[in-house]
């Protein structure tokens, strides 16, 4: 399975990218509002052989196919809803990058594997995330108090929850 966005390409991952995802995964300002890492080396080749296709897609720069990060949809087919989640190497922030790559995850949520529901946890404090899923349509629907272990920086932060349903959903492009 291949997703293709505007200036991104989502797909499967390869064992020759190992280097790409260790100099984001292994690296603390890269993982701090993230559930796991900073990752060893052994934490990136166990990831690496634990992907699912057509949920985990390396994002990959079309213009110079550089492996720039990660990212997933996980369905939960039995409410026909699914989990979003990402990341970036942190020298690709602030480029519209990972806006683009969420929108791309919910068109393909809503019209290819007709889900009815769509929603992304991430840290409150991560003002970058939250505003990616605000620029996809998403709708703050919970903030939980001191609910996320930041691995990084070893204390108890807020948790906010982002979801869309289907029929909020434009089906415009970025």
């Amino acid at each position: 399975m291949i997703l293709k966005a505007k200036r991104l390409i989502l797909r499967p991952f390869t064992i020759n990218d190992f280097g790409a995802v260790h100099s984001w995964a292994g690296n603390p300002d890269n993982t701090r509002y993230m559930a796991w890492g900073p990752n060893t080396e052994e934490d990136t080749r166990d990831f690496l052989s634990a992907v699912k296709p057509g949920k985990d897609f390396a994002v990959v720069l079309k213009e110079t196919e550089s492996v720039i990060g990660s990212c997933g949809i996980y369905p939960d087919s039995d409410n026909d809803t699914a989990e979003l989640g990402w990341i970036l190497h942190i020298d690709y922030w602030k480029h519209g990058y990972s806006t683009e790559l969420g929108g791309e995850l919910i068109r393909y949520g809503f019209e290819d594997l007709k889900l009815r529901r769509i929603f992304a946890p991430c840290a409150a404090a991560n003002y970058g995330s939250c505003r990616v899923m605000e620029r996809n349509g998403m709708r703050r629907e919970a903030l939980h108090i001191k609910a996320f272990w930041a691995r990084v920086d070893k204390e108890w932060i807020d948790e906010a929850r982002y979801a869309i349903l289907a029929e909020e959903y434009s089906g415009g492009r970025l």
